[in-house]
């Protein structure tokens, strides 16, 4: 009799494609062991340079190639001449209450069901660049992940940031035990009528929905940015970028 085949072991998850001299230089800054393999443009040459002597230094490869092959390898003609294949980042579960750290910044976003990466990408971006030091994924089906388009938006601001997930946002916004807001269309206050608070975790909704209502009602507050009328509001990361400065604006002054 034929002996039972013993079960494969789960493959690996396929590695990320980091494409953009920011967002490749980012992640050579804060975690160059996880790179695998680096490709890029003659045009890139200098840039690369430096990249290359550390793979060399740990015995990784990387390639000078031409325009086709490395927007084969990107997976998108917007490679900005240099893409780093990169060990998948984990995002960890979320513990509650905060982690001490992540109430060290004024702001932390948290995207409930924001499904297009390139707004996922352009929030991590404005997040690093107001001083946020996390982000909370939540675990709605429409949420975007890491993705390669996500990366290359974010401009590196995906790698400064600790990254974190929940699975059932609502449930676990009352556990914060910070101030809760929920950025909403309308209906909400201005961002200076809110309470003063040390850490506020700014809510921000799917761009065609925008924040669930059951989300919204498990938050202390919802918050409006005041606009003219003119168009209805903005899109998630424009509003994302405004409401950050905001609120980081506002952070009570701590005692010397």
């Amino acid at each position: 009799m034929d002996r039972p085949q013993a079960p494969r072991p789960p493959r690996p998850p396929e590695p990320d494609r980091i494409c953009g001299l920011a967002a490749v230089a980012a992640v050579f800054a804060r975690r160059p062991r996880d790179v695998l393999r680096l490709f890029h443009l003659p045009s890139r040459r200098r840039e690369a340079n430096p990249f290359c002597s550390a793979l060399a230094a740990m015995r990784h490869p990387y390639r000078e190639v031409g325009e086709e092959e490395l927007a084969r390898v990107a997976g998108t003609v917007h490679h900005g001449g240099i893409v780093a294949v990169v060990a998948r980042r984990r995002v960890a579960p979320l513990a509650l209450p905060l982690p001490p750290a992540l109430r060290t910044a004024p702001v932390l976003p948290v995207l409930d069901g924001v499904s297009n990466p390139h707004n996922l990408g352009a929030i991590a971006r404005s997040a690093a660049f107001f001083g946020c030091i996390g982000m909370v994924l939540s675990g709605d089906p429409r949420q975007a992940g890491l993705s390669d388009a996500a990366w290359r938006t974010s401009e590196g601001g995906l790698e400064v940031l600790s990254l974190w997930s929940v699975p059932d946002l609502p449930a676990a916004l009352p556990g914060m035990k910070v101030l809760t807001v929920a950025a909403v269309a309308a209906g909400g206050v201005a961002p200076e009528a809110l309470p003063s608070a040390d850490c506020v975790a700014l809510v921000l909704g799917n761009e065609e929905q925008g924040v669930s209502e059951r989300t919204a009602a498990a938050c202390d507050m919802r918050v409006t940015l005041p606009g003219s009328g003119r168009v209805e509001s903005l899109n998630v990361s424009v509003a994302a970028a405004v409401l950050i400065h905001a609120l980081s604006a506002r952070r009570p002054a701590r005692g010397g």
